[in-house]
Protein backbone atom coordinates (compact mmCIF):
# COMPACT_ATOMS: atom_id res chain seq x y z
CA UNK A 1 0.00 0.00 0.00
CA UNK A 2 1.45 3.02 -1.00
CA UNK A 3 2.18 6.21 2.00
CA UNK A 4 -0.85 7.86 0.50
CA UNK A 5 -3.69 5.08 0.29
CA UNK A 6 -2.56 5.42 4.27
CA UNK A 7 -5.56 7.58 5.24
CA UNK A 8 -7.77 6.29 8.18
CA UNK A 9 -11.33 7.69 9.19
CA UNK A 10 -10.99 6.98 12.99
CA UNK A 11 -8.80 8.65 15.53
CA UNK A 12 -7.27 12.00 15.95
CA UNK A 13 -6.43 14.54 12.95
CA UNK A 14 -3.15 13.46 12.17
CA UNK A 15 -3.81 9.59 12.20
CA UNK A 16 -2.86 8.49 8.41
CA UNK A 17 -6.48 8.32 6.18
CA UNK A 18 -6.61 4.10 4.81
CA UNK A 19 -8.93 4.57 2.16
CA UNK A 20 -10.55 0.85 2.44
CA UNK A 21 -11.70 1.83 6.15
CA UNK A 22 -14.20 4.45 3.90
CA UNK A 23 -17.47 2.12 4.43
CA UNK A 24 -20.37 4.43 4.18
CA UNK A 25 -21.01 7.96 2.80
CA UNK A 26 -19.84 9.34 6.79
CA UNK A 27 -17.13 7.96 6.97
CA UNK A 28 -15.87 9.90 3.48
CA UNK A 29 -17.56 12.86 5.05
CA UNK A 30 -14.71 12.43 7.98
CA UNK A 31 -11.77 11.79 5.53
CA UNK A 32 -12.81 14.99 3.33
CA UNK A 33 -12.82 16.70 6.77
CA UNK A 34 -9.46 15.67 6.89
CA UNK A 35 -8.14 16.72 3.97
CA UNK A 36 -9.95 20.20 4.17
CA UNK A 37 -8.17 19.94 7.40
CA UNK A 38 -5.10 19.77 5.37
CA UNK A 39 -5.82 22.85 3.04
CA UNK A 40 -6.58 24.83 5.33
CA UNK A 41 -3.49 24.62 7.69
CA UNK A 42 -1.28 22.92 5.56
CA UNK A 43 -0.49 19.72 7.56
CA UNK A 44 -1.64 16.42 8.91
CA UNK A 45 -2.32 13.00 6.76
CA UNK A 46 -3.08 14.11 3.20
CA UNK A 47 -0.30 16.63 3.28
CA UNK A 48 2.78 13.97 5.13
CA UNK A 49 5.91 13.59 2.69
CA UNK A 50 5.40 17.00 0.99
CA UNK A 51 5.88 20.60 0.80
CA UNK A 52 1.62 21.73 1.73
CA UNK A 53 1.29 25.40 2.08
CA UNK A 54 -1.16 26.59 4.06
CA UNK A 55 -4.65 27.60 2.33
CA UNK A 56 -3.26 26.05 -0.88
CA UNK A 57 -5.27 23.27 -2.85
CA UNK A 58 -3.03 20.56 -5.16
CA UNK A 59 -3.19 18.25 -7.18
CA UNK A 60 -2.66 15.51 -4.58
CA UNK A 61 -5.03 17.06 -2.63
CA UNK A 62 -7.92 15.90 -5.54
CA UNK A 63 -6.39 12.76 -5.62
CA UNK A 64 -7.62 12.54 -1.92
CA UNK A 65 -10.97 13.41 -2.51
CA UNK A 66 -10.86 11.33 -5.90
CA UNK A 67 -9.77 8.05 -4.45
CA UNK A 68 -12.61 8.59 -0.91
CA UNK A 69 -15.35 9.53 -2.71
CA UNK A 70 -14.88 6.42 -5.32
CA UNK A 71 -13.61 3.97 -2.22
CA UNK A 72 -15.28 0.61 -2.99
CA UNK A 73 -17.96 0.58 -0.41
CA UNK A 74 -19.39 3.91 -1.52
CA UNK A 75 -19.01 3.80 -5.29
CA UNK A 76 -22.41 2.60 -6.01
CA UNK A 77 -24.11 5.02 -4.34
CA UNK A 78 -25.31 8.33 -4.80
CA UNK A 79 -23.07 11.38 -3.65
CA UNK A 80 -24.42 12.80 -0.16
CA UNK A 81 -24.99 16.24 0.88
CA UNK A 82 -22.76 16.05 3.33
CA UNK A 83 -20.15 14.80 1.04
CA UNK A 84 -20.95 18.02 -1.29
CA UNK A 85 -20.91 20.24 1.89
CA UNK A 86 -17.66 18.58 2.83
CA UNK A 87 -16.23 19.68 -1.06
CA UNK A 88 -18.03 23.03 -1.17
CA UNK A 89 -15.61 23.88 2.31
CA UNK A 90 -12.13 22.27 1.07
CA UNK A 91 -13.10 24.90 -2.35
CA UNK A 92 -14.17 27.50 0.05
CA UNK A 93 -10.19 27.23 2.44
CA UNK A 94 -7.93 27.19 -0.75
CA UNK A 95 -7.16 30.36 -1.47
CA UNK A 96 -4.40 29.35 -3.77
CA UNK A 97 -5.52 27.00 -6.50
CA UNK A 98 -2.34 24.73 -7.81
CA UNK A 99 -4.37 21.73 -9.26
CA UNK A 100 -5.16 22.98 -12.89
CA UNK A 101 -9.06 22.80 -12.67
CA UNK A 102 -9.73 19.43 -11.49
CA UNK A 103 -11.25 20.79 -7.83
CA UNK A 104 -13.53 22.69 -9.89
CA UNK A 105 -14.56 19.99 -12.73
CA UNK A 106 -14.91 17.38 -9.34
CA UNK A 107 -16.88 19.76 -7.30
CA UNK A 108 -19.20 20.21 -9.96
CA UNK A 109 -19.76 16.36 -10.83
CA UNK A 110 -20.65 15.56 -6.88
CA UNK A 111 -22.82 18.34 -6.62
CA UNK A 112 -24.94 17.07 -9.86
CA UNK A 113 -24.71 13.87 -9.22
CA UNK A 114 -26.09 14.52 -5.69
CA UNK A 115 -28.85 16.68 -6.94
CA UNK A 116 -29.50 14.35 -9.39
CA UNK A 117 -30.23 11.47 -7.25
CA UNK A 118 -31.87 14.14 -4.84
CA UNK A 119 -34.46 14.23 -7.06
CA UNK A 120 -34.71 10.68 -8.18
CA UNK A 121 -32.85 11.15 -11.67
CA UNK A 122 -30.39 8.56 -12.80
CA UNK A 123 -26.99 8.65 -12.03
CA UNK A 124 -24.17 6.62 -13.34
CA UNK A 125 -21.84 5.19 -10.76
CA UNK A 126 -18.95 7.69 -9.27
CA UNK A 127 -16.19 6.48 -10.88
CA UNK A 128 -17.34 7.36 -13.94
CA UNK A 129 -19.28 9.93 -12.70
CA UNK A 130 -16.66 12.05 -10.95
CA UNK A 131 -13.91 10.65 -13.73
CA UNK A 132 -12.01 13.37 -15.14
CA UNK A 133 -11.97 11.80 -18.54
CA UNK A 134 -15.79 11.40 -18.25
CA UNK A 135 -17.76 14.31 -19.58
CA UNK A 136 -20.50 15.81 -17.31
CA UNK A 137 -22.90 16.68 -19.65
CA UNK A 138 -22.90 13.24 -21.10
CA UNK A 139 -24.86 12.02 -17.57
CA UNK A 140 -25.95 15.36 -16.07
CA UNK A 141 -29.68 16.59 -16.11
CA UNK A 142 -29.77 19.48 -18.69
CA UNK A 143 -32.58 20.93 -17.74
CA UNK A 144 -34.56 21.30 -14.75
CA UNK A 145 -37.33 19.42 -15.35
CA UNK A 146 -37.51 16.57 -12.55
CA UNK A 147 -35.13 18.37 -10.46
CA UNK A 148 -36.03 18.88 -7.03
CA UNK A 149 -36.56 22.61 -5.99
CA UNK A 150 -35.42 22.56 -2.72
CA UNK A 151 -32.26 20.97 -4.13
CA UNK A 152 -31.87 23.82 -6.20
CA UNK A 153 -32.22 26.50 -3.69
CA UNK A 154 -29.26 23.99 -1.71
CA UNK A 155 -26.84 24.72 -4.57
CA UNK A 156 -27.31 28.62 -4.80
CA UNK A 157 -27.46 28.71 -1.12
CA UNK A 158 -23.90 27.05 -1.34
CA UNK A 159 -23.41 29.10 -4.05
CA UNK A 160 -24.01 32.66 -3.31
CA UNK A 161 -21.63 35.18 -1.68
CA UNK A 162 -18.57 32.45 -2.36
CA UNK A 163 -15.54 34.61 -3.06
CA UNK A 164 -14.54 31.58 -5.80
CA UNK A 165 -16.49 30.79 -8.25
CA UNK A 166 -16.65 26.81 -10.38
CA UNK A 167 -17.67 28.33 -13.15
CA UNK A 168 -18.74 24.67 -14.57
CA UNK A 169 -21.14 23.88 -11.53
CA UNK A 170 -22.71 27.80 -12.07
CA UNK A 171 -23.14 26.61 -15.57
CA UNK A 172 -25.01 23.93 -14.87
CA UNK A 173 -26.87 25.50 -12.33
CA UNK A 174 -27.86 28.21 -14.86
CA UNK A 175 -28.90 25.71 -17.36
CA UNK A 176 -31.06 23.84 -14.85
CA UNK A 177 -32.77 27.32 -13.50
CA UNK A 178 -32.98 28.95 -17.24
CA UNK A 179 -34.35 25.87 -18.42
CA UNK A 180 -37.67 25.92 -15.59
CA UNK A 181 -40.50 27.97 -16.52
CA UNK A 182 -41.51 30.95 -15.33
CA UNK A 183 -43.66 30.61 -12.62
CA UNK A 184 -40.76 28.35 -11.05
CA UNK A 185 -38.26 31.64 -11.11
CA UNK A 186 -40.85 33.59 -9.81
CA UNK A 187 -41.31 31.11 -6.86
CA UNK A 188 -37.05 31.50 -6.40
CA UNK A 189 -36.38 34.43 -6.71
CA UNK A 190 -32.95 33.73 -4.67
CA UNK A 191 -32.28 30.82 -7.39
CA UNK A 192 -31.42 34.09 -9.94
CA UNK A 193 -28.41 34.81 -8.12
CA UNK A 194 -26.57 32.17 -8.14
CA UNK A 195 -23.39 33.73 -7.37
CA UNK A 196 -22.84 34.97 -11.05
Amino acid sequence: MSSAAAIATTGNATDPIDISAIVSRETAVSALAKVRDGVITGEGPTTRGRVHFSRALDTQDVDWCVRILTASAVDDVPVSRAEAERLFEINDASADRLDQGLFDDLLAKAVVHHAASASGLPVPSRAIALSPNTAIESWAPTQAVGVNLEVLEWISSQMRGKRRYNRALMTLAAMLVGAATLPMVQQLPGMLDLGM
